[in-house]
């Protein structure tokens, strides 16, 4: 269990006036971390004030600083809202991430019309510490459970064949999927360059694991995102995630278009970016993933 005096102590240093935890509720639902909601008060005052942290071993620490790093690339883009950070750290054999509890509400179609505008703007915007060629980020994070490296490339195409494809691939050999997917697979990342005939890929500030159970509605429907996977690539590679597990309205396809149309060629690169995602199922929970990864890549090279 967490020694929540030492949680206390955290907040209170950041907030700079003592805080105490009245409650903590468990929150089902993640693969990765063990999450609580916190309620409590700071000295003198009767409104109490509400956190949400997340823990996992004590050597996942640069995990969730990475994704503190993540929420305030997008917050400082100041397109999109999300969780504010408030601290991260090590409590015992534990480490944790506290962020502003956000209360998630039913939303409507004006909702998500305004979540595929701001998404739109979000991919609008290029990082402050590179040209707008220049793909990645300036640290590597974590999709999933798995390691995501970041390193900065000219190129869209070596950074999805090197850091993104090829990465995923590598681990696939090590967990054994056969070596029929790792051929393929292959085959797959020397042609990648057909894929872009045409396309100049704009370097894009990116959620990176942009699925339903990642985005949601607060305070009269405002859209909110959280839990990043974030770094700098072609926004084809979120819109394309967003089609994979469903969960999306038409009113935020749409919205989205009208603020900046997808090229034509989307609908071919979609299930090449989609590729990326399920090969990380596959390496994390095995099963069906693993054919599934495979059927997507005969899928693609038969466009070759």
């Amino acid at each position: 269990m967490p020694d929540w005096s030492k949680i206390e102590q955290k907040i209170s240093a950041v907030v700079n006036r003592t805080f105490h935890i009245k409650s903590q509720t468990g929150i089902a639902g993640g693969d990765t971390n063990q999450a609580y909601q916190i309620k409590g008060l700071l000295d003198g005052e009767i409104q109490p004030m509400q956190f949400f942290i997340k823990f996992n071993r004590q050597n996942r620490l640069d995990m969730f600083e990475a994704e503190a790093a993540g929420l305030k690339e997008i917050e400082n883009s100041q397109t999109m809202r999300v969780p504010h950070v408030i601290a991260s750290g090590i409590d015992g054999n534990q480490s944790y991430l506290i962020l502003e509890n956000l209360s998630l509400t039913a939303a409507g179609n004006a909702s998500a019309k305004q979540l595929g505008e701001q998404l739109a703007k979000m991919h609008q915007t290029v990082s402050s510490q590179a040209t707008a060629s220049r793909f990645g980020w300036w640290r590597d994070n974590t999709i999933g459970s798995s390691p995501q490296p970041n390193t900065q490339t000219d190129h869209w195409v070596d950074f999805l064949r090197e850091q993104r494809l090829g990465f995923q691939l590598d681990m696939a050999k090590q967990n054994g999927f056969g070596q029929s997917l790792i051929n393929k697979g292959e085959t797959l990342l020397t042609n990648l360059d057909s894929f872009f005939v045409g396309y100049a890929v704009h370097a894009s500030l990116l959620h990176g694991d942009l699925w339903s159970g990642n985005y949601g509605y607060i305070n009269k429907g405002e859209p909110v995102i959280f839990d990043p996977a974030v770094y700098y690539g072609d926004r084809e590679a979120d819109m394309a995630m967003t089609e994979l597990f469903g969960g999306f309205p038409a009113e935020f396809y749409s919205a989205y278009n009208e603020t900046w149309p997808l090229n034509k060629g989307y609908q071919q690169r979609k299930t090449l970016y989609n590729l990326y995602h399920i090969l990380n199922h596959a390496n994390i929970f095995g099963g069906g993933y693993v054919m599934r990864a495979e059927n997507m890549i005969d899928q693609l090279n038969r466009y070759i």
